[in-house]
């Protein structure tokens, strides 16, 4: 598989990510190495996971499956934290309890450091340089060697990477940005990527199959197999299943009978090979679906075929998103 850069830093990563969200809760222990085994051989490396998956048994999991599986050195281990449970305060992005969210983090994994950690959101109740410090803190201590931030809105990003640029060498570059990204939400088209580009920093898509909803599998039913149909995870698929998405759902199978390919394999090949992105993050539930996202590294899509799926996905860009003198 070919390695990319995340960003401007040294940090190579398979361009495709092995995501954890349904490990230790839809995903057995079983099913997970499977489709670790399968990524490895397949010269993946990025496996990405968060604190708060399975409430924390992801991470168990992976810990449990390197080295007696796979060699840890051979990956590049992603997670997040500031992520809470708790319905007055999604998030906290406190320094205390981020350092004390990665030292957890590092003990269900079984490592003394992940190669890349990041803030899982912004906190507005935690002012940004505490939170920043705790990255300067992680990566100075070697707990993590790389930082990012995950569901950044643009200002956010901008703001973050700039911080921490300010300072060089005395805080940590920010390598990277999480976030959702996929024919059925470009709006990190606005103003996340944009920033990313100008500031270095390498985006990774999750979601980048709209939730599912782009392998066509939701067109005339709901699989009784598939996360529409968990009682967890249906209201995060539900948003996708509009008229909208309908519409680019048939226009990516209309591409895929003309490539003789799957919908999955021309969704995945448009988001991954998008300006700035370094790995798009596919949650297979299974070896079969991983192999089936595994497939697409021999598939580029013709031109002609990114600018109709361009046309009938494009987001609405008006002022101040877009060059004012253009409008």
């Amino acid at each position: 598989m070919e390695q990319r850069h995340l960003g401007r830093t040294g940090l190579r990563v398979s361009r495709i990510g092995l995501g954890t969200l349904t490990w230790g809760r839809d995903t057995d222990e079983h099913d997970a190495a499977d489709m670790l085994k399968a990524f490895w051989e397949a010269g993946g490396t990025l496996v990405d996971t968060a604190d708060v998956y399975g409430d924390g048994e992801a991470e168990y999991l992976l810990g449990q499956l390197m080295d007696g599986l796979v060699p840890r050195r051979d990956l590049v281990i992603s997670t997040k934290a500031g992520s809470v449970p708790d319905p007055d305060r999604r998030v906290d992005g406190s320094r205390g309890h981020l350092l004390a969210a990665l030292d957890a983090s590092l003990a269900r994994l079984g490592t003394d450091h992940v190669d890349l950690w990041h803030v899982h959101a912004y906190d507005p109740a935690t002012p940004l340089e505490e939170t920043l410090q705790a990255l300067d803190l992680a990566v100075s201590s070697g707990r993590a060697r790389y930082a990012g931030v995950s569901n950044f809105c643009g200002w956010q990003l901008a703001k973050a990477a700039t911080w921490q640029l300010a300072a060089p060498g005395a805080r940590t570059r920010l390598a990277g940005a999480q976030m959702e990204y996929s024919l059925l939400q470009r709006g990190v088209e606005r103003e996340v990527l944009p920033a990313a580009l100008d500031l270095g920093l390498g985006l990774l898509p999750s979601s980048p199959l709209g939730r599912g909803v782009l392998t066509g599998k939701y067109r005339h039913a709901t699989p009784t197999d598939s996360r529409g149909a968990s009682e967890q995870l249906a209201p995060f698929v539900e948003p996708y299943l509009d008229d909208t998405a309908t519409r680019i759902v048939d226009a990516v199978t209309t591409a895929a009978d003309g490539l003789a390919v799957t919908p999955l394999q021309v969704a995945l090949a448009w988001v991954r090979d998008r300006p700035g992105v370094a790995a798009p993050i596919v949650g297979a539930r299974n070896a079969q679906q991983l192999a089936a996202a595994l497939s697409v590294e021999a598939l580029s899509l013709p031109d002609e075929i990114c600018r109709a799926l361009d046309d009938v996905s494009a987001p609405v860009h008006r002022y101040p998103d877009h060059d004012w003198s253009t409008l």
